[in-house]
């Protein structure tokens, strides 16, 4: 199975929502990296401090699937769940292929 990867960005509207980002990103990338199949995960503010650039590569569509149901249930997500994203996600096309 080809890999999965997620690209674009996440857009605050407000102050409090950037600093509700800075506040739970650092335990947010450690839990993902951790994540069985995680092959990459970045998310770097821009310089627009409201913005920020997301990468992520997972090994294929049953780990990026585990990683999203994992997030929707995590203080992240519970969190930042207001919060504008602009993704592009590659690779779940494939996903009933083996």
């Amino acid at each position: 199975m080809p890999e999965v990867t997620l690209g674009g960005e996440l857009v605050c509207s407000t102050e409090s929502q950037a600093e509700t980002v800075a506040r739970h990103l650092p335990v947010h990338i450690e839990l993902s990296r951790a994540e069985d199949g995680c092959l990459s995960f970045e998310v770097t503010q821009t310089e627009d401090p409201l913005i920020w650039h997301v990468e992520e590569r997972f090994r294929d569509p049953k780990a990026f699937r585990a990683h999203q149901e994992r997030v929707a249930a995590s203080e992240w997500g519970s969190a930042t769940a207001g919060i504008e994203r602009r993704y592009m996600i590659r690779g779940m096309d494939a996903e009933g292929q083996s």
